[in-house]
């Protein structure tokens, strides 16, 4: 790839929602240069990437949003006319264990690229015209009761370490966008599912432990709510925003599949009894449900109202609920029937 061409940069590309993007948009963009940069974290693998790699117009590089140095270089070796920003430390439960990793890449990674691209971007006197597209959560809501759902307007209330990083970088994007004029837009969205999602969330670990045969893990009484967005839904999603959305404004992209953890792990068993019965030793993988200690600051509930996203913008998920798990079971299925036995 030349390095002087018009390149779209991507943090994080290696991880699942960053990846499952990155295929979908030189799917759709086959003529857009794509730079991906990732840690390759526990969360991340070259693997995600793999389809991709030999293409003239993607290019990978190894490396840590939080060196400036690196960074700095990238916008000065590339034209970057655009930042889709993924790369962040994700997972609640280490999160709460260690919060000093998502205060370093969540917080200090977003303002080194923040401010690596102010800089570029003022000096070549295109501030206004490129875009910085932050990718957050809706955990920085906090937590629901029964009924009502998240909108762009109501007021941040993290409830554990991953969150509040990631309420703060959120921040930083919003202060840019007013102070400097970068033009900046940041998107929240529901729990994601589909192919590529690491080991630790939720359905990996249901779908793995149960063709292992192991007790399958659900936190307190498995009632705490989530709603599910397809992952190829979020893409689409994301590709509205960055092209359309307004500067300084935040979008919202849910689901509308409204799931307790508990009824999720037994409609995955559900599929597996029907797909894998081979495995089985059991009558259902739902006999290997066990309830677990509760995690701590266990949000009860999450659910977004993205009406301003689907009105303004024209944007609606297309996959239904149960095909989209369906295929996220069987991709994984093929991953475990694919993997060396030792």
């Amino acid at each position: 790839m030349t390095k002087q061409q018009p390149t779209l940069l991507v943090t994080g590309g290696a991880g699942f929602i960053g990846s499952n993007f990155i295929h979908y948009y030189l799917e759709k963009y086959p003529d857009t240069r794509l730079l991906n940069i990732d840690k390759l974290t526990y969360a991340g693998s070259t693997d995600n990437v793999r389809e991709v790699e030999t293409l003239e117009n993607y290019h990978f590089i190894h490396g840590d949003i939080t060196d400036e140095v690196l960074v700095g270089d990238i916008f000065t070796d590339y034209d970057i006319t655009g930042v889709i920003h993924f790369a962040a430390e994700s997972h609640v439960d280490r999160s709460i264990k260690d919060a000093k990793a998502f205060v370093a890449s969540n917080v200090f990674g977003t303002l080194t690229l923040l401010q690596a691209a102010r800089k570029d971007w003022e000096n070549k006197g295109v501030l206004s015209k490129r875009r910085f597209h932050h990718i957050s959560t809706d955990e920085v809501y906090g937590s629901l009761g029964e009924t009502g759902a998240f909108s762009e307007s109501t007021p941040y209330d993290p409830r554990n370490p991953y969150s509040a990083s990631k309420a703060s970088a959120n921040m930083f994007v919003k202060s840019f966008g007013h102070t400097y004029g970068m033009n900046v837009v940041i998107s929240s969205s529901s729990n994601n599912y589909g192919p590529r999602q690491h080991a630790e969330k939720l359905i990996p670990t249901v779908i793995q432990k149960a063709l292992a045969g192991e007790q399958i893990p659900i936190y307190g009484d498995g009632k705490n709510v989530r709603d599910w967005l397809y992952v190829a839904d979020h893409c689409s999603a994301l590709d509205t925003i960055y092209h359309q959305g307004n500067p300084l404004e935040t979008y919202n992209v849910g689901g509308g599949n409204e799931k307790t953890n508990i009824d999720m792990a037994g409609e995955i068993c559900t599929i597996l009894d029907e797909l894998v019965p081979q495995y089985r030793t059991i009558e259902s993988y739902k006999d290997l449900i066990t309830f677990t200690t509760d995690r701590k600051g266990h949000d009860r509930r999450y659910a977004v109202d993205d009406r301003k996203l689907r009105n303004a913008l024209g944007w609606k998920p297309t996959e239904d609920f149960h095909s989209g798990l369906r295929k996220t079971v069987e991709w994984y299925v093929n991953q475990w029937k694919a993997r060396p036995v030792h």
